[in-house]
């Protein structure tokens, strides 16, 4: 399937940045191999060291772009100490890039609960056993404790644990870039204002 190319006017004209956000994704689930919902994401630790992860986009509303993790591991607890942190999707297919900057939140207890029960039986059972970014003795020890709770939960649908949930990022800032020839690519950056966003094209 051919891309679905938008041209420079096309993309540069809109005035709200999660429209056309919504609108680029549904172009990469369309032209994608796997994963358009795949992004980078950059968070830093206590010393200032920049880190950085691909995850999956698992919600977008008015409020921001959502994801899900253990938040003891590295990048849950660089997200809880920190607040802020940086999305990139990049869309080779399409030839195109979204970078994002906002802060960091919990989502609901309601709202991680619902996605939790709606994942596979087997991704809610790891949740449970995989001590995430800690050190692993051997691939035994983490079949051996899937095993363990899956004797635990049988019979029953297992609950979310305390320390798996979301983040919201909420953006500060949206930028597009799309590709032109001979390196003279497209960028249009939103930053917010208030209740609203200031529209800003940039030099490739």
């Amino acid at each position: 399937m051919e891309p679905t190319e938008l041209t420079a006017g096309d993309f540069t004209e809109h005035s709200d940045p999660f429209e056309l956000f919504r609108l680029w994704l549904a172009d990469a689930e369309k032209t994608e191999i796997n994963d358009a919902n795949a992004m980078s994401l950059a968070t830093v630790d206590e010393f200032g060291m920049p880190d950085v992860r691909v995850v999956l986009l698992k919600g977008l509303d008015e409020e921001g772009f959502v994801f899900y993790t253990n938040f003891e591991s590295q990048k849950g607890q660089q997200l809880l100490a920190q607040h802020r942190a940086a999305l990139c999707f990049h869309w080779k297919s399409l030839r195109r890039q979204v970078r994002i900057r906002g802060t960091i939140a919990p989502v609901a207890e309601d709202e991680a609960d619902e996605y939790y029960a709606s994942r596979p039986r087997g991704s809610r059972i790891g949740a449970w056993a995989s001590q995430q970014s800690r050190p692993l003795p051997d691939r035994e020890t983490l079949e051996n404790a899937v095993a363990a709770y899956e004797r635990k939960f049988e019979g029953e649908e297992p609950s979310r644990p305390p320390h798996w949930s979301g983040f919201r990022l909420t953006p500060v800032q949206i930028e597009f870039w799309h590709d032109r020839p001979f390196r003279l690519h497209d960028r249009m950056r939103f930053d917010r204002e208030s209740e609203t966003w200031r529209k800003t094209r940039l030099y490739p």
